[in-house]
């Protein structure tokens, strides 16, 4: 028996794949609105898989109303690209969405005044039924962007039985990730009582096979430990008929691909599946391909890599070994006893300067995948909570860490990628807040400088005259200068904590 009384008019019947795989059914090549791929699908016969309901989106009477000027007004003033057949016009208020009054209830609770852009775009087209790919940048939003359909979804669908898996799984890259879409999953999915858990490697399987063997609707889990709990017989995905990919490009560059396929050949080629990237290079797209069918597509701002506009970015040119001298002196003027997360590349180099700076005095924890889980937690507690307020990370922490009131990032190296480097600057800057960033940038990184530059200039920032001569091929200046002054107060605390 279903827990929710559909108010949609024909669901999306499970037939309309009848002649899909669910593999190779995307394809955007030649036109925006052209989604169908003329390549010969795989016959999967589906006649033994109950049907179930996944379309419930009814638009509103304020909604039907609006016109395709003021649509595309709206769209234009929030920066949405939609691609796609038939997209749903977006929505204006949380009212709109049509939510069951259990889920309006959480959302009044949380507080939030309108949604996002990503959910007033994504929330139509996700209740619809359709695949959906959606790029956007973090802290916009996009977990409950999903979280909330997938809660419908769920009450429609018919009580789990003894020996059940999930009806919806979300496969995240990060451990922390994980752990904060399942604090959201819980929040919202209180009022109907849907159980979940979090499914990730670091720390005993025990907790984690209870809960499965007890019956959750809601899986989240990093791909790894899931394969292991699948291979162990603990759970199965029979029952997925909603499959959230979340930051498939941060999955994609941790080499999670081949996990990825594994998890999803396991799942019935009808279900829908939202796929979530914060930006769309070419193998991300790829993935698309062969994963979604026919799918919506929302952007919002652009797909091309940009950095948030609230965020100032200065960049300074030094070498190597000038490098800690000026994270102190760096520290000494902004530490005023707010957050500053430090990134590095490696491991070793996290401990090492974490080191440095607690015997220098300054208050410093450090966080990367060396740790076990529960020190890994201790240390994002003390951060949050301001007792530790400098982190150390590596780029385990550059997605997925929502950490409030981060006011500063130091790139203290800077990351493999510029995708890697806007999403470290983007702790900062979260929720409409301003934040800092400021990165330490060697001769060994003049092969990013160009596209560095684009960066910074997209997003009206000033470029450092060192940086702009080697964007055009200029070696670095000898000693490096154009540091970072007067940009902060003293930390009128001192250096002693707790």
């Amino acid at each position: 028996m279903s827990r929710y009384d559909s108010r949609s008019g024909d669901p999306a019947s499970y037939r309309d794949r009848k002649s899909d795989s669910g593999l190779g059914g995307y394809n955007s090549s030649s036109s925006k609105r052209d989604y169908e791929s003329t390549e010969p699908q795989k016959k999967v016969d589906l006649d033994g898989l109950i049907p179930f309901e996944k379309n419930f989106y009814v638009e509103s009477p304020n909604i039907a109303k609006m016109s395709e000027s003021e649509v595309e007004e709206y769209r234009a003033k929030r920066e949405i690209t939609v691609e796609g057949r038939d997209v749903p016009k977006p929505i204006k208020t949380f009212s709109d969405a049509r939510f069951p009054d259990y889920v309006m209830q959480e959302v009044e609770k949380a507080g939030f005044t309108e949604p996002t852009a990503i959910q007033a775009q994504g929330w139509p087209m996700a209740l619809k039924g359709r695949d959906l790919i959606g790029i956007a940048e973090t802290g916009s939003g996009k977990t409950l962007a999903y979280l909330l359909p997938a809660i419908v979804h769920v009450n429609a669908q018919p009580i789990l039985s003894p020996g059940d898996g999930p009806i919806v799984l979300v496969l995240a890259p990060t451990r922390e990730l994980a752990v904060q879409i399942q604090q959201e999953a819980t929040k919202f999915g209180a009022s109907s009582k849907i159980k979940n858990t979090c499914i990730y490697g670091g720390v005993p399987k025990g907790p984690q096979v209870r809960d499965l063997q007890k019956g959750v609707e809601i899986v989240i889990a990093t791909p790894g430990r899931l394969i292991d709990m699948l291979e162990s017989h603990h759970t199965n995905l029979r029952r997925v008929t909603y499959l959230v990919l979340d930051e498939a490009d941060r999955m994609l560059d941790m080499g999670f691909e081949p996990q990825m396929k594994k998890i999803v050949s396991q799942i019935r080629p009808d279900r829908q599946t939202l796929y979530w990237s914060a930006t769309w290079p070419k193998e991300v797209e790829q993935l698309a391909r062969q994963l979604l069918y026919n799918p919506y597509k929302v952007v919002i701002g652009s797909s091309e890599l940009k950095a948030n506009h609230s965020i100032h970015q200065h960049v300074d040119i030094m070498t190597e070994n000038q490098k800690y001298n000026k994270l102190v002196k760096l520290l000494d003027d902004i530490m005023d006893g707010s957050r500053i997360l430090i990134f590095m590349d490696t491991k070793k180099g996290c401990d090492q300067i974490t080191r440095q700076l607690r015997m220098d005095g300054w208050p410093a924890l450090s966080i990367h995948g060396d740790k076990s889980q529960a020190e890994r937690d201790w240390v994002l507690s003390e951060f949050k909570s301001g007792k530790s307020p400098i982190m150390t990370a590596t780029d385990v922490a550059a997605r997925g860490l929502d950490v409030k009131d981060v006011k500063y990032v130091i790139n203290y190296d800077f990351p493999g990628s510029l995708e890697d480097y806007v999403h470290r600057i983007g702790r900062t800057g979260r929720a409409g807040a301003k934040g800092t960033a400021y990165t330490f940038f060697t001769a060994a990184n003049a092969r990013f400088a160009k596209e560095l530059i684009a960066i910074l200039q997209e997003a009206g920032q000033k470029v450092n005259p060192d940086l702009a001569a080697m964007g055009r091929g200029a070696p670095p200046p000898p000693s490096g200068h154009g540091g970072f002054r007067d940009r902060g107060r003293g930390y009128s605390g001192g250096r002693s904590w707790n």
